[in-house]
């Protein structure tokens, strides 16, 4: 592939991360509640997407290749604080912010650990998507989950199983969006299933 090529999958997906949130966020702000939503789901994406930033970053990989993390680990802790409000649970905000806060460090304390931690990153991740399964198999009812969110999510997983094989060509990262990107169709999916569903009803 062209390193045109390469650069405009780069940009699409930084211009995607830049707003991937933005739909899910807009529709729990719009309702004032988060029914749809799995705040475990979320904390534990955001505990994924940080080990991750972490190991880009620890290993010296093209800043390219991750740039778009710490935009969405914005939009994640936004949209978290969001649900812990509306659930009324936002007094908690600040222990998770502590934990998140202390790891971040942790991680880099020895090779072994951030190794670890990106193997585990992954099982993190996967849990993540199927805990917010679990909760739409549940409800039955897909509430202000944004299918938008999710298909985009579609498309940066798809965007970096090229960009990583292109540049780093690392197993562990690849291996993670290979499964990212599976969970997030299926997700999708039911999102569209249960709206459709609703609007029949």
């Amino acid at each position: 592939m062209a390193p045109g090529v390469l650069d405009l999958v780069h940009l699409t997906t930084w211009a995607a991360c830049a707003v991937i949130k933005l739909p899910q966020l807009v529709a729990v702000l719009r309702a004032g509640s988060a029914w749809g939503l799995s705040l475990s789901s979320l904390l534990l994406e955001l505990a994924g997407y940080l080990v991750f930033l972490r190991y880009q970053i620890y290993y010296g990989y093209p800043l390219e290749t991750f740039l778009e993390y710490p935009i969405i680990v914005a939009q994640d802790v936004i949209l978290i604080y969001c649900i812990m409000h509306f659930s009324g649970k936002a007094r908690r905000a600040l222990f998770y912010a502590l934990i998140y806060w202390g790891s971040w460090y942790m991680l880099t304390l020895q090779k072994w650990i951030i190794d670890l931690a990106m193997n585990m990153c992954t099982l993190v991740s996967a849990a993540s998507k199927l805990v917010q399964l679990q909760h739409l198999w549940q409800t039955k009812d897909s509430g202000q989950a944004s299918a938008l969110t999710w298909g985009m999510s579609v498309y940066t997983c798809a965007a970096r199983i090229i960009t990583t094989v292109m540049t780093t060509n690392d197993l562990a990262v690849l291996i993670r969006f290979i499964i990212m990107l599976i969970l997030n169709i299926w997700v999708t999916a039911t999102v569209l299933q249960y709206r459709k569903t609703k609007k029949t009803d």
